[in-house]
């Protein structure tokens, strides 16, 4: 046996469990390996129970498929990095959130019980599950009516992809699920419950996902109001709240047998898998905002004060990390905005350039754009094709491109596209700098960081160097992180993240007189920014109302 120490950080996504072996003294990951989901998402059918039609905004999973893909991706993973996994001293997990499994006493699925395997709100609600659109508006108009201050940290609304709508959708809509399900918990603390035996709650999936502020969850005299029946709803989430970083628990036998190590070594806490960047990428310090950047964008940042930030929705004390105040704020389409272009906007022409060179179109579309001048393309976008996030927190807001004309090539518009992304992101920083928080450093992390052409436009927009993550396993070694804390192996996630974590400084620098076009440029955005989201026309609401009407929905 070696004298090196290793950790495992698991990392569950949508689809599929990531196992990574992470060495602790410098945070190599020797090797990785994936295990779908075997009931993947449950969006048209209950596939796991009778088969049955799913409304439109469901999105179920199965929880024993996180066992199951857990067991397979660890011990693979273990054997593949060649180690003995008596040398493994912690084990991490993140999640995608508010993931929200109803379980029994024991932590048993409510879907395995007998009489409920063909009920659909027994099962896991995935993230993107929307079924609980009017319980999550309602709470925001009674939390408004009765000035309940923990409003203000999510930015004054409240999503349906968090954990108490989701919960009071169950009791609403099967009121017998509702009651039969002893403990809710977000799907990460659940792994964690089933590995360990320990049933805690992490700080982080506390503080955004089911509101837990001031070390209280919300008051009973607000749940009554939402719902006679909800006001003791936290009943059945009953546990400590422990900081990230923090030991949950030890590995139990059962923990052990699912994955092949070491019965008694540190499980950390869970966490939000979009936050585990932070530490991989070295941006843990107060003031670094870690950009997870892909179909959207989730943005992370630590700062030892509360701050009224507009846009932020979450801010979480030891949110990110313990001892710091974590904001989150981000883009609800980016990736997804120039895929959407791809898909619906562009010539045959195009595409046959693309299959003929065995290249992407957004590969041939970067390479046309980048031979414009900034402005050349007369153009300027609002980048809210799924609406708003931060900073202005208004989901049915829409799309905007101004300046088309006849003679506009694709290219101009996907340059534009991205530009108009770059500049919700410069909007955010001085939501931000303008509110006390200055913003020192901007990581980049996620699947973007590769188009280089989108990256340099980032920098010259902002008009500060962009700092890349380097590690391709940037979400388990994160996990990997928190693990090595909590077994001990350094003192704080500060000091793990300098030792394990990794990023390229500077990847990207501003030019001068790219960023002096784009500051005139921005100005525009801002006047269509604040014209159409902040009043000076109701147009996108209106026509977002004639559409709903002429849906019949």
């Amino acid at each position: 046996m070696s004298n090196d120490a290793y950790l495992v950080g698991l990392d569950f996504g949508t689809l599929s469990c990531r196992a990574a072996v992470v060495r602790a003294s410098d945070g190599e990951v020797l090797a990785t390996a994936d295990a779908e989901y075997p009931h993947a998402v449950m969006d048209r059918k209950l596939s796991a129970g009778d088969g049955q039609e799913l409304p439109s905004e469901f999105a179920l999973q199965v929880a024993g498929d996180y066992l199951e893909a857990l067991a397979s991706a660890v011990p693979e993973a273990v054997q593949a990095a060649g180690i003995d996994a008596a040398e493994v001293i912690g084990l991490g997990i993140d999640f995608t959130a508010s993931t929200v499994v109803a379980a029994k006493a024991d932590g048993t699925p409510l879907n395995e019980v007998e009489g409920f395997a063909d009920r659909p709100h027994a099962y896991v609600k995935l993230w993107k599950h929307h079924g609980a659109h009017e319980q999550a508006k309602r709470m925001v108009e009674v939390a408004e009516r009765r000035g309940e201050t923990w409003l203000g940290r999510y930015g004054g609304v409240i999503s349906s992809e968090l954990l108490v709508p989701k919960v009071l959708e169950t009791l609403e809509e099967d009121r017998e699920v509702y009651d039969a399900a002893d403990v809710y918990i977000d799907a990460g603390d659940w792994t964690v419950w089933q590995l360990t035996g320990e049933k805690t709650y992490a700080a982080g999936l506390a503080g955004y996902k089911r509101l837990y502020q001031d070390g209280a969850n919300l008051s009973e005299e607000y749940l009554a109001e939402l719902n006679p029946d909800f006001a003791r709803v936290f009943d059945k989430m009953e546990g400590p709240v422990i900081p990230l970083g923090a030991k949950a628990g030890e590995l139990n036998a059962k923990g052990a047998e699912l994955t092949g190590l070491p019965e008694g070594i540190a499980v950390a806490a869970a966490n939000i898998d979009a936050h585990v960047n932070a530490p991989s990428a070295k941006g843990v310090e107060p003031g670094q905002l870690v950009a997870a950047m892909g179909t959207s964008t989730a943005m992370v940042l630590s700062h030892p004060e509360l701050k009224d930030v507009p846009g932020a929705f979450g801010v979480v004390e030891g949110g990110v990390v313990d001892g710091q105040w974590g904001y989150e704020v981000g883009q609800t389409a980016v990736g997804d905005l120039f895929a959407w272009f791809v898909d619906n906007c562009v010539p045959v022409e195009y595409s046959k350039e693309a299959a003929d060179r065995g290249v992407s179109v957004h590969e041939v579309l970067a390479e046309k754009a980048a031979k414009q001048a900034v402005g050349e393309h007369g153009l300027v976008a609002l980048d809210w094709h799924n609406g708003n996030r931060s900073v202005l927190m208004d989901p049915n807001l829409s799309g905007l491109i101004v300046g088309l004309t006849l003679h506009t090539p694709p290219e101009s518009i996907y340059r534009a596209l991205i530009e108009a992304t770059a500049f919700g992101v410069r909007r955010i920083v001085e939501a931000f700098t303008s509110n006390g928080i200055d913003v020192t450093e901007f990581i980049a992390a996620g699947g973007l960081i590769k188009n280089a052409f989108l990256m340099q436009i980032y920098a010259d927009v902002l008009g500060m160097d962009i700092c890349i993550a380097t590690n391709k396993e940037n979400g388990a070694l994160g996990s990997a992180i928190f693990a090595a804390t909590a077994a001990g192996h350094y003192d704080s996630v500060a000091e793990a993240a300098e030792k394990m974590g990794d990023k390229q400084t500077a990847a990207y620098t501003p030019d001068a007189d790219a960023s002096a076009r784009y500051d005139l440029l921005y100005e525009q955005y801002l006047a269509l920014h604040d014209h159409f989201g902040r009043g000076g026309s109701d147009v996108m609401h209106v026509l977002r109302k004639l559409q709903r009407e002429a849906r019949g929905n």
